[in-house]
């Protein structure tokens, strides 16, 4: 062969890579155009989301950038569309409590699978930008918080609430097996992953009363499992900051969902 031919020869492997190399990089550019184009229309239907803000609905980080982090975390009067979900309810008849001394906060927060997830709560304004506070930075930290809805979508019961491990606060209700009205009567108290940190109490007659009654088996606090509040816990140490008060830390009954401030 020919040094003419050989030079033909290597002349023309070198055109046949630079053609695969070619349809390669324009194959991925187009790849990439068009995974660009669906993350854009993935975050433009998320922005719609955010706008209506369903409690419960998933949301990308990108769609929380581009909407704003601290719209996520506000607090405002009770809108009228919020009140007509909550009267007759978590606001009944009887409620001696002012509207106009409750918050209605908007809050991300992330679940056990890492998703973020939009949530809802009404507290007393004494505490809202308390409670707004310790969320965002449980967020930022990727605390897992199984949901936050308002106790009305459970139909005010706090135990259907309790059992579908949902955090929330106001409730216009009497303390277990007292007269006394709740801290969580004046917007005041929040109940966090309740399933998994329940209310306990044992009377002087051996009586024992847990709630939600499906946890019993999370009233043992040296076993594992996931969203239990310790005193080593993130979420403990950030509200006892903000100055709230940890029912786990009662002695008559143990309260290990609660946290209240005065």
């Amino acid at each position: 062969m020919t040094f003419s031919n050989r030079l033909f020869d290597v002349f023309e492997q070198m055109m046949m890579n630079l053609r695969y190399f070619a349809n390669a990089f324009f194959v991925t550019l187009a790849l990439l155009l068009v995974g660009h184009k669906a993350v854009a229309q993935n975050v433009e239907s998320e922005l719609k989301t955010l706008k209506a803000w369903r409690a419960g609905a998933i949301v990308s980080t990108e769609a929380v950038k581009t909407y704003g982090e601290q719209r996520c975390f506000s607090q405002e009067a009770i809108p009228d569309a919020v009140f007509a979900r909550m009267e007759g309810r978590s606001f009944p008849k009887d409620c001696t409590v002012n509207r106009q001394s409750l918050r209605y906060l908007r809050l991300l927060h992330v679940d056990v699978d890492g998703r973020t997830r939009l949530g809802e709560m009404v507290c007393n304004k004494s505490i809202a930008a308390d409670v707004i506070d310790v969320f965002r930075e449980l967020y930022r930290q990727r605390y897992p918080i199984h949901s936050i809805k308002l106790i009305d979508d459970f139909n005010a019961d706090d135990e259907q609430s309790m059992r579908a491990n949902n955090t929330s606060s106001f409730c216009f209700r009497k303390v277990t097996g007292s007269k006394k009205l709740s801290a969580h009567a004046m917007g005041k108290a929040i109940d966090v992953n309740p399933l998994y940190n329940p209310y306990y109490h044992r009377s002087p007659s051996g009586k024992i009363t847990v709630q939600p009654t499906t946890a019993t088996k999370y009233v043992d606090r040296a076993a594992t499992f996931p969203y239990k509040i310790t005193k080593t816990d993130l979420m403990y140490r950030l509200f006892i900051a903000h100055g709230f008060k940890w029912g786990g830390a009662w002695n008559r009954v143990k309260d290990y969902q609660h946290f209240e401030k005065e």
